[in-house]
């Protein structure tokens, strides 16, 4: 397959053909600063969505930031993200929506709504996260998030290829964010939480609880935004940390009866369900 890739020095290939040959992918994996956990475990995440790509027949370039994007999407099918910092300046902003129009899809994951926070007047430990153009590629943006807590997902478009083989609903033990969709996006997945939970004090600052739906009791967990012959779908799921990286002061009690942060959290990483969903990406990624 890849011999076809081969052109004599009169031939050019357009950028959907080349995508059209082979299946290739480009991770981002990482946190802020550049090379940090930032309370997430990076390298087993940079591992399993490896794996996943490998085993779909992915071809795929690596990277912890979006620095360099611009040099690394033109030839790819599919962008996967997981996050926790780095987000798309305004410059690769452009790059992925010429991209994503042109046909390519891309797979954010939980972190991948973040991106900026400043501090919060004189209080050096509070912060508030900032609207930017990368959300409104992304089609999601992030509030907060209470401590690790159980709830159930429910899934409202089973039809998305994205989706096939998963239950209409699934109980997950993770960090349920309060995203605030963008106006053009689609609501793929919801659970039910009429109010942010966090003690006083905990997480991100925010002026208004933008995350919550009209029907004041529904908070959106995947989110899908078409842009030309492409797509965006984010799935907020998916946090974990190591030892090292564990910065969960506690979780709440409907996740650990005692409260205390395990040291090792690896959450729907080891859920059946979730993994079906990554294969199920991975498919997407190449489907017409």
């Amino acid at each position: 397959m890849l011999d076809s890739l081969l052109l004599t020095p009169n031939q050019e290939m357009t950028k959907t053909e080349v995508r059209q040959v082979a299946k290739r992918a480009h991770l981002i994996c990482g946190g802020y600063p550049i090379g940090s956990a930032a309370g997430h475990d990076m390298d087993f995440v940079r591992i399993e969505l490896l794996k996943h790509l490998y085993d779909a027949g992915y071809a795929t370039t690596v990277a912890n930031s979006f620095s360099d994007l611009d040099e690394r999407i033109t030839d790819r099918n599919l962008l996967v993200t997981y996050t926790a910092g780095p987000y798309a300046e305004a410059d690769i902003c452009e790059v992925l929506e010429d991209w994503l129009h042109d046909g390519g899809k891309w797979l954010a994951l939980h972190g991948s709504s973040g991106g900026k926070a400043i501090r919060v007047g004189d209080q050096e430990r509070r912060r508030k996260m900032q609207r930017l153009q990368h959300h409104s590629v992304l089609g999601a943006f992030f509030l907060n998030h209470p401590p690790i807590r159980k709830f159930n997902v429910l899934v409202k478009h089973r039809n998305h290829l994205i989706f096939k083989g998963i239950p209409e609903q699934f109980e997950v033990i993770d960090e349920l964010y309060l995203i605030e969709p963008t106006v053009d996006a689609e609501i793929l997945m919801t659970t039910e939480l009429p109010k942010d939970p966090s003690p006083q004090g905990f997480g991100f600052v925010y002026d208004e609880d933008s995350s919550l739906l009209p029907d004041g009791k529904t908070r959106a967990i995947a989110t899908r935004r078409s842009v030309g012959r492409g797509e965006v779908v984010y799935i907020a799921l998916g946090h974990c940390h190591s030892g090292s990286s564990n910065s969960q002061p506690f979780v709440d009690p409907s996740a650990m009866n005692d409260g205390k942060s395990p040291a090792t959290f690896r959450g729907v990483w080891e859920l059946g369900i979730f993994n079906q969903l990554l294969v199920n990406a991975m498919n997407w990624g190449t489907a017409a």
